[in-house]
């Protein structure tokens, strides 16, 4: 196989694997380790060191820097208020404390010498932004435990890197008999200098992109040439001091308010998939075989000692005397899945420590795997019903967010409300909320794409969206800036007053999907005002959609609940009926009381 139908490989299986987790509800990292071992190690179609060559080591470096980039443009310090305090217990007091219990679990679980076990408990510090992500995403968990496990497994990633190599100095000193000041002093200044390139170079495309020095078709690619530019500099300084210098360099960027912070920040989110996807089969394809199959029971009890023992202690200690609730305590404390950067990273240093003369440095890459796939199945499947247990989750049923006080919005809420499907109405004039209010709904005052609405709104709880102000503009700015992080297919909005137009007509890049019926807000006001009503009913086999329509022909059907408990509104293209078991939501004219249709057809006679 040539390197280039290897890379094609790689991207292939990697996206398809995210694909097929997607479909199936599945966490992602699974399917792609596991499709890794089985074109790797168990048939051999693609072995990275034989198809890639030298390549292989520098194309992963490269991948973890971009992730670990990406990870710090994540990191925007105003969305840290809630949980601050207990972020820097866990890197001032986690990190170090988690690199000894590690360590601990290595040596008396795995058995390997105090040498790899320095080593790689220091490695074990991460926490894996690559798999944490996604993980939140599915679980939908509230903010501050969220913001807890997001926080810290981007900051300590890097911090994990550096002190595996403090540890790897200090095993050299001791195997060649050397002083400790040196290398003490090198990684001291190391740090001091990756955090330096980091912060210039960010300042740097900060002020850049700010005074209008490059070009906007060119901000993506002067920004990620200065990210290789600074990843380089100061790995070739202090070897893995690059992954801090990225990270650095993201957090500065994060926090300067550029105006084109987001488009930078969807890019780096793509290329991410496409990396993480890369690197995770690139991992477990090089795999050997061989070393896998050595494991033993002592592995076993490894893994256990640090998922029951290692990661509990170092958070529950960490947390000890913060405002942090017990429940989200024991969430984080059980939560610690392991990525990218941990393989990576203990692949290396254990080539190493076996060329340095220690010889169980070979078993550091296995059991870095071993550790990956089972807090990734783990919590893959585990975290969702772990945060409802303790009742953390944003959310247990998707919900609707309806951006509008009107009386429209109003009975649509108080319809999903009654098939217990979470709802919130916003507006930004609190008068316009007083329906919402009077009807019990839940309400935000302000705008939605405010700094306020970031802190206060569980986004994360709401899978669909419904703009329908009475401003068709702001319906298609607020449907436009959230489509990209909902996805398109989620994002509604009313149809424009006057979209029969070719003046007003917009191009279809902007806005979300349109609502069907081709209604207008001032449509469906109108008809509220004379006594319509959103209502609920449920279909089934003998009584089906056509016997529904039948009886209700004026009514306008809205949304949808399948028979799986998936949401959708309804647009103009959609074709196909409900089936038996959905239910279906329409705005209908007031109910006509029938002994007063009896009577007048009497009168009548």
């Amino acid at each position: 196989m040539s390197p280039v139908e290897a890379i094609a490989l790689v991207g292939v299986i990697g996206v398809g694997a995210q694909w097929l987790a997607w479909r199936l509800h599945m966490p992602a990292i699974v399917l792609m380790l596991v499709a890794g071992l089985i074109v790797g190690p168990i048939t051999g179609i693609f072995i990275p060191a034989r198809d890639i060559g030298d390549l292989v080591t520098p194309m992963i470096s490269i991948a973890v820097a971009v992730i670990l980039f990406e990870g710090g443009l994540t990191l925007n310090l105003r969305a840290l208020r809630d949980a601050a305090k207990g972020v820097r217990r866990l890197v001032i007091i986690g990190a170090p404390l988690g690199w000894l219990t590690s360590a601990l679990a290595v040596h008396y679980g795995a058995g390997l010498g105090w040498a790899s076990s320095a080593v790689f408990g220091g490695i074990m510090v991460v926490t894996g932004p690559t798999v944490i992500a996604p993980l939140l995403r599915q679980a939908r968990l509230s903010r501050r435990p969220a913001a807890l496990l997001q926080w810290e497994a981007i900051v300590n990633d890097p911090l994990g890197a550096l002190a595996a190599v403090l540890a790897f100095g200090v095993v050299q000193v001791v195997m060649t008999q050397d002083g400790l000041l040196e290398p003490s002093v090198h990684f001291v200044l190391g740090i001091a200098f990756g955090t330096l390139v980091g912060w210039l170079a960010g300042r740097g495309i900060t002020l850049a992109f700010r005074r209008g020095l490059v070009p906007e078709y060119m901000k993506v690619p002067v920004l990620f040439v200065t990210l290789l530019a600074a990843f380089a500099i100061a790995d070739r300084t202090l070897h893995e001091s690059g992954l801090l210098a990225v990270t650095v360099m993201g957090l500065v960027i994060a926090n300067s308010e550029l105006p084109s912070y987001e488009e930078l920040r969807r890019f780096k989110e793509h290329a991410t998939i496409l990396l993480v996807s890369g690197v995770f089969i690139l991992l477990a394809a090089g795999l050997d075989m061989q070393a896998l199959l050595a494991l033993d029971m002592r592995a076993v009890t490894f893994v256990l000692l640090v998922v029951l023992v290692a990661r509990p202690v170092t958070v529950l200690v960490s947390l000890t005397g913060t405002d942090v609730p017990m429940k989200e305590r024991l969430l984080v404390a059980l939560t610690g899945p392991r990525g990218v950067v941990l393989m990576a990273v203990a692949g290396l240093f254990g080539d190493q420590l076996v060329a340095l003369g220690v010889p169980d440095g070979a078993a550091i890459g296995p059991l870095a795997f071993a550790l990956v796939a089972a807090t990734v199945v783990l919590h893959g499947f585990g975290l969702t019903p772990l945060a409802s247990l303790f009742g953390l989750r944003a959310a247990e049923v998707p919900g609707v967010l309806l951006v509008g006080g009107t009386r429209l919005t109003t009975s649509l809420g108080e319809a999903l409300k009654k098939a217990e499907i979470p709802v919130l109405v916003t507006d930004a004039n609190l008068g316009r909320l007083r329906h919402a209010r009077a009807a019990g709904l839940k309400v935000f005052f302000g705008d939605i794409l405010s700094e306020a609405a970031e802190h206060q709104v569980e986004f994360i709880g709401f899978s669909t969206i419904l703009v329908a102000t009475d401003n068709d503009a702001y319906n298609t700015l607020v449907t436009t800036d959230l489509a990209p992080e909902y996805g398109r297919e989620h994002v509604w909005q009313l149809p424009q007053q006057k979209s029969d137009s070719q003046r007003n007509a917009l191009p279809v890049t902007l806005g979300g999907r349109r609502m069907g019926g081709g209604r207008t807000h001032d449509d469906y006001e109108a008809l509220i005002a004379e006594g319509w009503r959103v209502r609920m009913t449920k279909l089934t086999e003998e009584y089906g959609f056509d016997a529904w329509r039948a009886e209700r022909p004026e009514a306008v059907l809205m949304a949808v609940i399948s028979p799986s408990g998936e949401f959708r509104f309804v647009g103009a293209e959609s074709k196909k009926n409900p089936a038996a078991g959905a239910k279906v939501f329409a705005l209908s004219p007031p109910k006509v009381d029938r002994s007063e249709e009896a009577a007048k057809a009497v009168e009548a006679v």
